[in-house]
This record gives C-alpha cells, structure tokens and sequence, in this order.
C-alpha cells in the first residue's frame, strides 16, 4: 500500500488512459488501410454480394472510421484537460454550491453526489451533441441510412436523458450509501448491489423501458413465423414470442436480437429486415386517407411516391429488406450466441470486471489522489484522502 500511496493518481489514470487510446488507434488505422486498399469483393462471398453493395459497405465504413477517429480524439482530449485542470473538484464544488442554494449543506453528502452525476451527465450531453448530430445527419445521411428529423432527433435524446436520471441517479444513491456504511468490505456489498441492479434491469428492460421509445408487435401468423419457430425448435431454443420493432423510424439499418430469461426468451426483428413488413402495411393503410404527415415506415411499396427523377425518389421504389432465409440466416448468427454461451459468458466476464474495479478502489481509497483545497469535505466516490 505505500508503493500504492506513492503515486501520483491522475498521472496514471492519464497513461493509462492514452495507451490505451493509442493503441486502439493503431488497431483503428490498420482496419482503415484494409477499407482503402480492399476494393475487390473476397472469393468467398463473390456468389452472394454485389459489387455496389460492396462497395457502399467499404465507402461507409470508411466515413465511419474517420469520424471515430475525430471524436474518440476530442473526447481523449476533453478528459485529459479536465484531470489536469482540475475539473472533477471544480464540478463537486459546484454541485455544492446548488445544493447549498437549496438549504441542503455538505452534511448531504449523496445529495450533492447525485447533483454531481447530474451536472456531469449534462455537461457530457452538451458536449456530445454536436458530434451525434453530424454522425446521424451527415454520415448516416450521406449513406441512405438515417431517417430522423431534427424534431424526432431531440424529442429521443430527450426521452433517453429523463430515462437514464431516473434509474441511474437512484442507483447511485443506493451505491453511495453502500460505499459509505459498508466497512472495509464495501467493495462485495457494492458488488452484489450492482448485479442486482443489473440483472433487475436485463428482466425489466424488454417490457418497461424498451416500449417508451420503439413500438413492438407480433409477428403474424404466416411462413416466417413458422420457419423461425422451426429454426428455434431445431436447437431447443426455449421461443415464447416473436415481435417487429419499428426500427424504421429511426435508421434503414437491420438487425435482430433475443431477449429473456430461461424459458421466456423472445425474438425482435426490425422491421427493416422485412421486405414486406405486414405490421407497418396495416399502419400504412389506416393513415393512408390521414392528412399526409411523414411516414417513419421503411416500407417497400408507396404507390402514392412521384419519382419525378430524384434520387431520393428512385432509392423508396427499390425493393428493401430481406428474404425469409436471409432473415433465418440473420437469427441463426444471433441464436449461435445462445447455443454456445456467449451472453452467459459476457455477463459472468463483465461481473468479474466490476468487482476488480470496485476491489481497486477500495485499495486505493486511502491514498491522496485528486487535489482539493485543504479542509474541503472530499466526495466518497473519489478515492482522496489529505495529503501527510
């Protein structure tokens, strides 16, 4: 422990932090090399991909890699200037300073934490903005692919901001008071008060939280459905339900996924995959005599569409999604996962991952890390004690 004392806490996070970004960076520009010099479709996919199709994916990619590059930059050097310059201190202050204004004194200890959490959560959310919207309308607009408005853009950021305070600001709450009641041992109590939450959240995820922002229907009866319910069966897949969520609305990109514990999983295709998706068709068909607002639906036929020659008209004709093996194939990949473990695995390794993490800052909670002025109270989530 006074090797562990010894050190000079921010110079570490920092190299730490930019070895880290470096060499994924390094990884990063090698994957660009091969987007920029690979411009022939591999032999093993030349009977099943289009050269234009290849040739977008290459293009986006790109475009994609660049952008994570500039962005993953500035955020590197927004923390560095941040630790340097004193930012965490300065926004505990702050924090202070507001509950304070409110009668609440320092003796609120978790009170001025979660307005920490808060006004940091702000602070990062401002600061994203402006590359979350170039990365939705500019790249993925670029590449056909983003379909918001401005108006719909913020409306879901601002859903997602009050979704997130309200879980994660009480979660914080309760892991503050842990920290401070838990003894020496806290860092198992934290730990197992973490899982909880986690798994809490996977369980309730689906039903509750998920529906604030997509909507989610059945798959009516009908070929798919069947094939896919055979596909499950084949690999005693324990299927309960099978939903179309309105990706649509959002992005034309298409995914799947499972959700569910033990006996209740259930499958979500977006409805992108569909090449006609038979839940939008019957919406399409009820707000067809509506007063002609937008319609977020990707689908496949508009007959009311003019293709006076533009592109973006020509794009809605052409026929989208995926053909049912093509979709079993999508599913396969996702039920592989299953079959083989994967997720149980990703949940035991991302446990062990946290509980080494709050095992590290129970070590290093004793130790002077982070400058504050003489006499301040220091937050408990900060591993900082005075200096001798």
């Amino acid at each position: 422990m006074e090797v562990v004392a010894g050190l000079d806490l921010v110079t570490v996070v920092l190299l730490f932090f930019w070895v880290v970004y470096l060499w994924e960076n390094y990884l990063s520009f090698r994957q660009r090399e091969v987007y920029k010099t690979t411009r022939d479709i591999p032999w093993e996919l030349r009977s099943v991909l289009e050269h234009e199709t290849f040739e977008k994916a290459r293009l986006y990619q790109l475009d994609k890699n660049g952008f994570s590059f500039w962005a993953g930059l500035y955020s590197q050097l927004e923390m560095t200037v941040i630790l340097l310059l004193g930012g965490i201190p300065f926004l505990w202050r702050k924090s202070g300073e507001v509950t304070g204004y409110f009668g609440y004194g320092q003796e609120y200890e978790i009170l001025q934490s979660i307005m920490f959490v808060l006004l940091g959560t702000v602070f990062s959310t401002v600061t994203g903005l402006p590359w979350g919207l170039y990365s939705t309308f500019v790249i993925e607009d670029r590449h056909g692919f983003n379909k918001q408005t401005l108006g719909f853009y913020f409306k879901d950021l601002a859903k997602k901001f009050v979704v997130t305070q309200a879980i994660s600001l009480p979660v914080a709450a309760g892991l503050l008071y842990i920290i401070k009641a838990g003894g020496d041992y806290f860092f198992i109590y934290a730990w197992l008060f973490t899982f909880v939450v986690t798994m809490g959240l996977i369980f309730i995820y689906a039903d509750y939280i998920a529906p604030l922002f997509d909507r989610f229907t059945p798959l009516p009866d009908g070929d798919l459905r069947t094939q896919i319910e055979t596909l499950a069966a084949s690999i005693e897949f324990p299927l309960y339900k099978i939903f179309v969520v309105e990706g649509s609305k959002r992005s034309s990109h298409s995914n799947a996924y499972f959700f569910g514990f033990y006996k209740n999983k259930r499958i979500v295709l977006f409805d992108t995959l569909l090449e006609e998706n038979p839940v939008n068709k019957e919406a399409s068909a009820g707000e067809a005599a509506g007063d002609g607002s937008e319609d977020s639906s990707d689908t496949a036929s508009e007959p009311e569409q003019k293709g006076d020659g533009d592109p973006k008209d020509e794009e809605k004709k052409k026929k989208i999604g995926c053909s049912n093996d093509e979709i079993l194939a999508v599913l396969g990949h996702e039920l592989g996962h299953w079959k083989l473990g994967h997720n149980l695995k990703n949940i035991i390794i991302s446990q062990v991952n946290t509980f080494l993490c709050f095992f590290l800052f129970a070590l290093l909670s004793n130790c002077y890390r982070f400058p504050y002025v003489p006499g301040e109270h220091v937050p408990v989530f900060l591993p900082v004690r005075p200096a001798e």
